[in-house]
């Protein structure tokens, strides 16, 4: 039996996470477990639910065109915003890891747009891309270039969508530009001793060293791509064509267009498992490309 210490240590313990547990269970899991339910049901809100068991799974996997129509659209962008948002915050962060005076005002200037809200931000990028009076075909214009009718072609549709989503590149930046500052300088010293100028020195210690923040950011931008939906609910419902149906918008629709339940509820099950899927084969592969400054030293 442990001593009366570690027992009031212990009682302590939980006594203090005890919210947390309760938030947990309250709002998480049992929602979760509710949705497990729901998604073996059909339940349309007025009526009581009905058990169907794996009726809606069969379903989607083989009468829903949707449901593939949607995957495809959120997996393509997935496949094309990560890559650039990837590139595109480790460009950002070594322009702002300059030491030059007024460095803090470029920072916040470039950190700035990933914290607006994103209803006012696709908003502001519905007027850039009108066809008719937006500043982005306005400038096309000018250079002789006639701009498409972005959000309502369906040829066009996504890869406005894709170049919306990257207004939001500092969120990637200040996880690169702590990744930055925190690689010694005697590395890079020592790299200047031996003869390297800058791009060996890029690519032997500031990208090795930078693999565990593109790592963190490669899975939270995998996971909040597959989540996407105030973009294109705001900005085109889904269309022109389904063009920018991503799941979470189906998902919606089903659910509070359709009454469908049951069926989003199942729709949700399958992203999870998706999610799951691509953190866990990102975490099982990241050990071969991932290096950590212990490694380097």
């Amino acid at each position: 039996m442990p001593p009366p210490t570690r027992r009031r240590e212990a009682l302590l313990f939980y006594l203090f996470i005890s919210p947390w547990l309760a938030g947990l269970l309250i709002f998480v899991a049992g929602p979760m477990l509710a949705s497990l339910y729901l998604s073996l049901t059909r339940w349309d809100l007025l009526s009581p639910s009905r058990f169907i068991g794996l009726a809606n799974y069969q379903e989607m996997l083989t009468g829903d065109p949707l449901f593939w129509h949607s995957l495809r659209v959120t997996t393509i962008y997935t496949l094309a915003y990560v890559p650039l948002d990837l590139v595109g915050g480790l460009a950002c962060a070594l322009l702002v890891n300059q030491k030059v005076r007024g460095i803090g005002l470029f920072r916040t200037v470039f950190y700035l747009p990933s914290v607006i809200a994103g209803v006012g931000y696709v908003v502001l990028w519905m007027w850039l891309l009108n066809p008719q009076a937006g500043l982005v075909n306005a400038l096309l214009h000018h250079v002789g270039i006639q701009g498409p009718r972005w959000l309502q072609d369906p040829r066009w549709a996504l890869p406005a969508m894709i170049g919306m989503s990257l207004w939001g590149v500092g969120r990637s930046m200040v996880i690169f530009l702590a990744g930055l500052q925190d690689i010694p300088s005697h590395l890079y010293e020592a790299a200047a001793i031996d003869g390297a100028g800058r791009w060996p020195s890029f690519w032997r210690i500031t990208l090795p060293l930078l693999t565990p923040a593109i790592l963190f950011n490669l899975i939270l931008g995998v996971i909040n791509t597959f989540q996407t939906f105030t973009n294109a609910f705001i900005a085109t419902d889904g269309g022109p064509l389904d063009a920018t149906l991503f799941f979470v918008l189906y998902i919606y629709r089903k659910a509070f267009q359709h009454f469908a339940m049951g069926y989003a509820s199942s729709l949700a099950w399958v992203l999870f498992l998706i999610v799951f899927i691509c953190t866990l084969v990102i975490f099982r592969t990241s050990g071969r490309w991932v290096f950590y400054r212990g490694e380097m030293e």
